[in-house]
């Protein structure tokens, strides 16, 4: 087992079909109890070799789980099972009408705080973040499985920006809370 940990792909260490959508709920099952099997408190009398190997195994099983439990982290790592390596720090979508309406979204969040129910329009915009990361997600599921790689990683990028918008919302929704209560 600890070959098969350290070295398998994410999918097979918890035993789920290499697709992007995923069961999160086996996930997280199979997670839990890999982590029983392996945690190092089970190996505190153990060999120094031991712990380190349990230590090394806990860490990928915890790699594993963040890549597959997110979205644009999973599709991240099926695009590297497939060769396509993206750096998304350095990538950004052409998509000009997608940047025009990333942009828009940023200036009616940065006016937020001077709507009459600021906490409200955040809840839209969360709902309109949600469908919109909805249908990118599909759109690259639908890409990947058709082996449009180039499409799948356009799909990728822009569901980076959903997730850093997501976040943005996320946080500026906290502030506001904040300052009310």
């Amino acid at each position: 087992m600890t070959t098969d940990i350290l070295s398998s792909n994410f999918f097979a260490l918890f035993d789920v079909p290499v697709s992007y959508d995923v069961d999160l709920d086996l996930v997280q099952q199979r997670y839990r109890d890999l982590q029983k099997a392996v945690h190092p408190d089970k190996f505190v009398n153990a060999s120094d070799q031991e712990k380190r190997i349990s230590m090394q195994q806990t860490s990928r099983i915890n790699e594993a789980f963040n890549a597959l439990r997110q979205p644009v982290d999973r599709a991240i790592y099926l695009l590297s099972l497939k060769g396509v390596d993206l750096n998304l720090e350095n990538e950004t979508t052409m998509d000009a009408v997608f940047l025009m309406g990333q942009m828009e979204m940023r200036e009616a969040l940065s006016e937020i705080h001077s709507a009459d129910d600021p906490l409200a329009e955040l809840d839209d915009f969360s709902r309109q973040i949600k469908d919109k990361m909805k249908s990118m997600m599909d759109g690259f599921s639908q890409a990947l499985e058709s082996d449009r790689l180039d499409d799948a990683r356009e799909w990728v990028r822009k569901m980076q920006f959903m997730q850093k918008a997501k976040k943005e919302v996320d946080e500026l929704s906290a502030k506001i809370e904040d300052e009310l209560y």
